[in-house]
Order: C-alpha cells, then structure tokens, then sequence
C-alpha cells in the first residue's frame, strides 16, 4: 500500500479526551474516531489490526475443533425470559422494540440464542459433543464508557458454547479453551495469565479470566511471580486427549493468580513472600463451564443411551478481540508511539524513500515493494514528499516492527538501511539480504 493513496490521519497532538495510552496512541495513530460515547469507527489501520487478530483467533479455535458460525446482534427478549436473565441483567442491555411492538435486545452475549440453535436440531447424544462460537459486535451500555476501546459500549468479541452430555466432557471442553486460548495470546505477543474468577450475570462455579499486566489494568490481581515464567511455546498438542488438555491446564492454573474478587489473602500467604505479587490487570478473555444452567429452563435435552432424556452440560468461553487492541498497545509501546508484535502487526514492514521523486531511489523502492509483495509480506510504502524526519516520526508512531529506509548515499554503496522498532537496531545490508531477513522474521510467525 503506497502511503501517497492511504487513509492515516494521523495527529500530532494528543487528544485531550484520551486518559491512557491505548487511547492516545489509537487516535493519534489515525486508528479510531469516536462516533459517540464509547462507541468508535474502525479506520484503516486500526481495522487492519482487528482483522489481524480475528484472523488468529479463527485459527487457533478451528485448530481446536471449534465450528464458526454467525448469530444476529439483535435478539428476541423472550429468548431471555426462558432463561430468567431478561430482568436480571441489569441496565446494561440496550433493550428496544420492534414496529411490532416486540420487544428485542442488542446482545450482550449469545447463551439464549445458542441454546435455542441447539436445542432446534441436536436430539441424540450420538449428535455431541459440540462447540460453535462466532465473532461478532456486541453492546453493553455502560454506565460510563473510558479509555477507549478498553472499556467501550460496542465491542467485536468472539463467544464460543459448547454442549455436552456430562460433566465431565464439559470439563474437557473447558480444559480445550484453556490451551487455545494460550496460544492464540502467544501468537499475539501477549502473555495472558489465565486467573481464577468470578462468573458475574453469566453464572457458573468453574471459570477463569486471562489478563495481561499493564499499569492501567482495571481490575486488582494478586498472583505467584512463577506464573509469569510459564510459557505455551509450539508444542503440538491433541485436542482430543483429556490427558494432555488437563495437564496443561494444571501447569498454568496451579500456581496462586486470582483477580480481587476471588483473592484469598490466607491462601496467598502460603506463597513465599519474594513471590507474592499484586499488581493492575487487563481482562482479555473469560472461560465458563455452567452446567445446566440454560438447559433445564430452555428445555435444551438430548436422548441419552438409556433412552431418557439428558439436560445438556455447557459452557461458554469468549475473546475481547477489539479490546485485545488495546492491550496490546498497553504492553508495547515507548515514547515515540506502537510497537506492534510480528503475529498482529497492520503491516509487516515499513518502506521509507527519502529522496521521493529521484530516479535512483524511487527504482530501488519499487523493486524492494514488488520482491516484498512476491514474499507476501504487506508493506506500508511512505512515497509521499515529506520530509525524513516526519517520515520517521510517522512510522514510529503507527509501530510497524520493521522499517526498511532507502537514500541515495546508501544506494551508492548497494546498501538500505533495516530497523527494528522494538530494538531501535539499524543495520545497513543489499536490498536482497533485508527482504531475505523479512523473509525468515515472519515464516517464524506463520
């Protein structure tokens, strides 16, 4: 994409509305224009990124065995009253009428709607287990929308439902989502410490939270520091096997990592005090296993093996993908602006031409910009005729991991300049050898 033909307004100011440095970098950045109290229009870098990272959570949920559907944003209340939640939720749901005068809601989350789904066309336990989960935008009316698309009205989140016959098979699922969510995070850059939590208006005894550390977390945590030294890496693992999903899921939950309202300061002092730590955290994702807690009141059974019909065990387990923005700016970024991961940056690198319009440089550019293109790596292209150091500034800002800079005097000696962002690291090498370099950064992220 040649920077001369995009659309990054980008600001030289900070805007006065914005409190943290998520929100400030996403505006500034040219990502986000609020539309109205925390609700936001999604500019093309900032889109760029979102489908970055709904991308990698596709991925890693089919990767699991989880199947990708869509459900509506606007849902029947009556779907509400089954479950008893329609009065219970609170004064976050947007609800609204029809020209029917029927009443609807703008969804909060899916487990009404999932329910009905399933109970519609699963009759045999022959027919489980199953997980489905969309991502789709959701909306809760906060009572005072801040920081961005931290803690907005509208939100895109993925939500996933699994059905099955048994606890223990629910518990299975539950385990599943587990690991995927910890590489889906990985595969982010971020480490997202999974921390046993409070199931809020959804319900349910077993659930844990996944946030991530950052200064401007919303929520306390209290946690082992030897949690943070676990890490999922690129082992294979079989979805399938009970055994490995449940060791798995005892490596990163047996250590003390609990938000405050689930702390429990005896239990926390068992911890050797060089390790005990609290901190601020970012909610990022949530799993839940609920049992039957929609299924007997929404009549959602199967035909078990005897024959007698058997309420389904679920779950439901979610991903703020549009909030993940948010924390991934909050754990990357430095003075000059972003410093986008490899796995969701908006482009895989920067191409700075310093002397637009000169015959030498504008010919090394455009082969550089085509050889990237034969790599499918996506490049950002600055041929615009501003000055280098507003160039510079621009790119630093917006955060792309790696900048390749071209000028006359490094061409006479065959040379461009490659920069990392998150190191600052600058070395001269052909044009050859820094798409070569690209080329083995991001096969590594793939």
């Amino acid at each position: 994409m040649r920077l001369s033909r995009y659309f990054l307004p980008v600001l030289k100011e900070t805007p006065a509305e914005a409190q943290i440095v998520s929100h400030r970098l996403m505006l500034r950045a040219g990502m986000i224009k609020q539309s109205s109290a925390g609700i936001y229009s999604w500019l093309p870098l900032g889109y760029r990124v979102l489908q970055r990272i709904e991308q990698i959570v596709h991925e890693e949920q089919q990767r699991a065995g989880h199947i990708p559907m869509l459900m509506p944003t606007l849902q029947p209340a009556d779907l509400w009253r089954e479950s008893g939640r329609y009065d219970a939720y609170g004064p976050e749901m947007l609800r609204i009428r029809d020209r029917q005068d029927r009443d609807m809601l703008y969804g909060p989350t899916n487990e009404e709607m999932i329910t009905d789904i399933v109970r519609s066309n699963i009759s045999s336990y022959k027919d489980l287990p199953l997980t489905l989960y969309h991502i789709q935008w959701k909306f809760r009316d906060e009572m005072r929308p801040r920081f961005g698309v931290m803690r907005g009205r509208e939100f895109l989140m993925k939500d996933g439902y699994n059905f099955d016959l048994t606890k223990e098979d629910a518990l299975h699922a539950y385990n599943r989502h587990l690991v995927s969510y910890l590489r889906t995070y990985e595969r982010m850059g971020l480490q997202a410490i999974p921390m046993r939590a409070d199931s809020g208006p959804i319900g349910g005894e077993d659930t844990h939270e996944f946030l991530v550390l950052a200064e401007t977390g919303e929520s306390e945590v209290f946690y082992d520091s030897a949690v943070t030294d676990l890490t999922f890496g690129d082992r294979e693992i079989d979805y399938d096997s009970v055994e490995q999903c449940q060791s798995i899921l005892k490596e990163f939950t047996s250590r003390y990592a609990r938000t405050d309202e689930t702390h429990d300061e005896a239990v926390f002092a068992e911890i050797p005090e060089e390790r005990r730590r609290t901190a601020r955290g970012i909610e990022v994702g949530q799993i839940f296993y609920f049992g039957t807690k929609y299924s007997e009141p929404m009549g959602a059974t199967v035909q078990g093996p005897d024959g007698k019909p058997v309420p389904l065990h679920m779950g439901s387990h979610g991903i703020g993908v549009s909030r993940l923005l948010g924390a991934i700016i909050e754990a990357n970024h430095d003075d000059k602006g972003i410093i986008w991961p490899e796995g969701v940056t908006p482009f895989h690198v920067g191409l700075v031409d310093l002397k637009p319009g000169d015959a030498t440089t504008g010919s090394a550019c455009e082969g550089i910009y085509a050889e990237l293109a034969k790599a499918s790596l996506s490049v950002l292209y600055d041929d615009t005729k501003e000055r280098p150091g507003a160039k510079f500034a621009t790119m630093d800002l917006i955060g792309l991991p790696w900048r390749i800079t071209v000028g006359p005097r490094g061409l006479a000696n065959g040379k461009v300049e490659l920069t990392s962002r998150r190191t600052g690291e600058s070395v001269e090498m052909s044009p050859e050898g820094a798409i070569r370099r690209l080329r083995e950064v991001y096969a590594a992220h793939r």
